[in-house]
C-alpha cells in the first residue's frame, strides 16, 4: 500500500563517514541508493519494517486458534479489515473485534465471532501499519548500525565483479547485529 514515508540520507545520519572521491551530489545519490538497499536488506533478513509503512495483508480463512501473526513486524495499528462474500463484494469488519499484541506483532480475535469469507482465495484483507516509527532514530541502534556497516561495505566494494575474482562477503558483524531481531518461522 505505502512504503516508508522517509528514507535515510547522508544529512539525516551524521554517523556515516565515507571518503569522498566524487562530487557531493553524485556521492549523495550513491549513498542514498546504498542506504535504501541496506534498509531493504535488513528488513528482508529480519522480516521487520524499520520505518512506518502501510501494508494490505490477505488470508484465505480465519485461523482456528484466533491468532494471526503480522509480518513484517512490529505491528503499530490495524486500520481496516474486510471479508469478501461469494460474489466478491467486500464487507467491513469492525477493527474493535481484534486485540493487538504489539510486542508479539499479533492480532488476537474470536474466529467464531467474525464473518466467514465467501471467496475461496484471499477472502480476508487486513490493512495494517507496521514499523518502528517515522524517523531513523526510532529504529533500534543495532539495526541502524547494521545499515551503516552495509552502506560502508557496499561503498567500498561497489566495483564490477569479473569471473575468477573473489567476491566480498557481507561482514559477519551485520549478521550478528540483526540476529536478535529476526522473526523466525517454523
Amino acid at each position: 500500500m505505502a512504503g516508508p514515508r522517509v528514507e535515510w540520507s547522508l544529512n539525516r545520519d551524521p554517523d556515516l563517514i565515507i571518503e569522498i572521491w566524487s562530487t557531493a551530489a553524485a556521492l549523495e545519490a550513491v549513498i542514498a541508493a546504498l542506504m535504501a538497499g541496506s534498509r531493504i536488506h535488513v528488513e528482508s533478513q529480519t522480516r521487520r519494517a524499520l520505518i512506518t509503512q502501510s501494508w494490505r495483508l490477505s488470508a484465505d480463512d480465519w485461523p482456528p486458534d484466533g491468532r494471526l501473526q503480522i509480518l513484517p513486524a512490529p505491528l503499530q495499528a490495524l486500520t481496516a479489515a474486510r471479508v469478501y462474500d461469494f460474489e466478491g463484494l467486500a464487507h467491513d469488519v469492525d477493527v474493535q473485534a481484534f486485540v493487538l499484541d504489539k510486542g508479539a506483532s499479533l492480532l488476537a480475535f474470536a474466529p467464531w465471532a467474525l464473518p466467514a469469507p465467501g471467496r475461496v482465495a484471499a477472502g480476508i484483507e487486513l490493512d495494517v501499519t507496521v514499523g518502528y516509527g517515522d524517523a531513523a532514530s526510532d529504529v533500534p541502534e543495532a539495526l541502524r548500525q547494521a545499515i551503516r556497516l552495509l552502506v560502508a561495505h557496499w561503498y567500498d566494494n561497489r566495483g564490477l565483479i569479473a569471473v575468477g575474482q573473489q567476491v566480498a562477503e557481507l561482514p559477519a558483524t551485520v549478521s550478528a547485529l540483526i540476529a536478535p531481531y529476526r522473526m523466525l518461522s517454523l
